[in-house]
């Protein structure tokens, strides 16, 4: 219980924000057929729905019983104000079956950890435009996923415990280059760390630097916190390679901490900071 709380707590001091939810654009005419441009793809059946699922970091589907429901049109209105999420529409039987689906249902698939979010089929009836971006924006979870007061939400309540901060300015020079290694380690611990990017040019993102005692003059650094014990450990003035990053990550799974446990330091509830 003692876990929980002190993992909310962190959570909710990093939350600087209220989460806001931009109005979707108005929903326009689906055009001719499922298979149009800037349209949901249509999965015709089990093997086509699995292989799309698979192929993409976060993909959002309808399951539909019925077709002239409004969460279709609404659904589809989607597409262009998520360029790097996959969307797609089903009406098979076998294919609802499959993910467990017995009504009209809108579910978000994460490849990061595995997970299947389902709205509740009273929330797929009464769904408008703002409610279904704001469940998309705050559970779309990549491979990285940049850190901010939406997308916090989501890595909260992801079941991976791990999570790996990437901490640097995104204006610098190196991001590009190190970005893209990082985005590489990442693979390697796909469902047991979730990698995170901290742009440190935002000032907004200075409690999370401060919280894990780190100064600008120590960044790039790498920061990784387990959730359920709040054990975290730094990296200051890493070098991003694969190599660091592998090493930093394998080092925190087996135990062997660079720095001294904070245990007690921790216990200290975080809603000040």
């Amino acid at each position: 219980m003692e876990a929980a709380l002190s993992r909310f707590m962190f959570f909710l001091f990093l939350l600087t924000c209220d989460l806001t939810a931009e109005a979707a654009a108005e929903v326009e005419k689906p055009a001719d057929g499922p298979g149009a441009a800037q349209e949901p793809t249509w999965l015709a059946d089990v093997p086509a729905a699995m292989e799309f699922i698979a192929a993409t970091e976060v993909a959002v589907v309808g399951f539909f019983q019925d077709l002239e429901i409004p969460a279709v049109s609404i659904l589809r209105s989607m597409v262009q104000k998520f360029p790097d999420v996959s969307f797609g529409i089903s009406t098979d039987s076998e294919v609802l079956i499959h993910y467990n689906i017995t009504g009209n249902t809108i579910c978000l698939f994460r490849l990061v950890d595995n997970e299947q979010l389902n709205l509740e089929d009273e929330d797929t009836d009464s769904i408008d435009a703002t409610k279904l971006s704001r469940f998309i924006e705050i559970n779309s979870l990549h491979m990285v996923t940049e850190y901010n007061p939406v997308t916090v939400i989501g890595l909260f309540n992801s079941v991976i415990q791990i999570h790996l901060l990437l901490i640097m300015n995104k204006a610098s020079p190196e991001y590009e280059e190190n970005m893209h290694r990082y985005q590489k380690a990442a693979k390697l611990f796909q469902g047991k760390i979730l990698f995170i990017l901290v742009d440190s040019g935002m000032k907004a993102n200075g409690k999370v630097i401060s919280f894990f005692k780190l100064k600008e003059s120590q960044l790039p650094a790498l920061a990784i916190y387990r959730t359920l014990d709040d054990e975290w450990d730094t990296l200051p003035k890493v070098e991003v390679s694969i190599e660091h990053v592998q090493n930093f990550c394998d080092g925190f799974l087996s135990g062997k901490l660079l720095k001294e446990n904070r245990e007690s330091e921790q216990k200290t509830p975080k809603v000040e900071l």
